[in-house]
């Protein structure tokens, strides 16, 4: 068997179901959006830069900025549960078929790096008087964008999901560490500890035991891959279902269980067990934090309105993706709850999660002061909007599907 063979047909054969579905994006009006941004995003930069702010935090925002996307790892193995049974006896050559996966996931998001790293390069420069060269500074985050792959994929292969947790955190510090001494330190020190940091994490790695192969989490890891891709298409155009990740989060789980135990709150309950428990709680939570940091950096201007009205519908979009929760269940249709009543607690739920969303992401903007009052005010009037559009939108898509069926 030839496994290289065996990757790219799986690959392809999962892309070919993708592409179908591109063309229904495109008409969506999302390609224009983006442009449209890049466009008013192009033109506040360029001024931005020639009129950089004294005391700007640029180490800060080069940190912030640069870490997540050093530290930022997925491999697609395209990998099915089936595989555990019928390509476990191939498991010794197995490297052959996951080199491609460990190889492809380094490069892309090496390029994804490098492309905001350039982006950012002239704000960094003339806003740093003792900026790092540009050659050096490349070559720093390459190298460890490789280590910080290296170790995500080892992480991978621990047999403990302890140990595993742990290496992450591990994982996260070390990288976060590493760029702040770049950034902070003189170059020729800083160099000296990344080597040291570098050797002691690679020594570090070899102490975990590890599976050769291991299946079972890494079609875990697949599933959960493919699913947000189909999610992200979901937005756009009705797409098969795909199952998710569910994670317990002990520490939410009382979230919604005050509740009456009553047909009218029944879908409610589930429903917000759901958020709790999958990706989009995750997601939503990582939208809201970015959200409430560039309000504030961007307070008291218009560009800080678009900033803010942008980050809002990318939180009702992914709060919209619950109106699809469940959709396909069994069981779901015979529990004695009117589609009416079922739409009504949804779409509730999801009006209001999106207005504590804008009221986070709009409290920051305060920092304006009075001089930005109008501005703010201004915010809070469109965010207001965006969330009647969006959940109107949401009904009146819902009833229309439910006319088709």
């Amino acid at each position: 068997m030839d496994l290289k063979l065996l990757w790219k047909q799986r690959r392809t054969g999962f892309w070919n179901g993708i592409l179908p579905y591109l063309g229904y994006v495109i008409q969506s009006g999302v390609a224009m959006v983006f442009l449209f941004l890049v466009i008013a995003f192009s033109a506040w930069y360029t001024s931005f830069v020639q009129n950089i702010p004294a005391g700007f935090p640029i180490r800060w925002i080069a940190l912030l900025l640069l870490a997540p996307l050093v530290l930022f790892s997925s491999y697609r193995t395209y990998l099915h549960p089936a595989d555990i049974v019928f390509l476990r006896p191939q498991e010794y050559r197995m490297q052959e078929y996951l080199k491609n996966s460990f190889a492809r996931g380094i490069i892309y998001k090496s390029l994804g790096m490098l492309l905001v790293f350039v982006t950012l390069w002239p704000l960094y420069v003339r806003a740093d008087q003792d900026a790092r060269p540009f050659g050096w500074f490349i070559i720093l985050l390459l190298l460890w964008k490789g280590l910080a792959s290296y170790g995500a994929w080892q992480e991978l292969r621990m047999v403990q999901t302890g140990a595993a947790r742990g290496y992450r955190l591990l994982r996260w510090a070390l990288t976060i560490l590493a760029i702040a001494a770049w950034l902070w330190q003189p170059p020729l020190r800083s160099v000296w500890f990344l080597l040291l940091l570098a050797v002691l994490y690679m020594v570090a790695l070899r102490i975990p035991v590890k599976h050769r192969i291991a299946w079972e989490r890494l079609i875990q890891v697949e599933q959960g891959q493919a699913g947000r891709v189909m999610r992200t298409l979901g937005w756009f155009v009705d797409v098969p279902s795909s199952g998710q990740k569910v994670s317990a989060r002990r520490w939410l789980s009382k979230w919604g269980s005050g509740l009456p135990w009553n047909a009218g709150k029944a879908y409610r309950y589930l429903i917000t067990k759901t958020f709790i428990r999958t990706e989009v709680f995750t997601i939503v939570l990582r939208l809201i934090v970015l959200g409430m940091l560039l309000s504030w950096w961007t307070a008291g201007s218009y560009f800080g309105v678009g900033v803010y009205l942008f980050f809002l519908l990318l939180v009702g979009v992914q709060l919209g993706a619950l109106r699809r929760s469940h959709g396909e269940s069994f069981w779901i249709m015979i529990y004695p709850i009117s589609a009416e009543s079922r739409r009504s607690q949804v779409l509730g739920f999801i009006f209001n999660l999106h207005a504590i969303a804008a009221l986070l992401m709009w409290l920051p903007m305060w920092a304006a002061g009075m001089s930005g009052l109008s501005v703010t005010g201004i915010a809070l009037v469109l965010g207001a909007l965006v969330i009647y559009l969006m959940r109107r939108s949401q009904g009146n898509k819902w009833l229309k599907e439910e006319e088709d069926e």
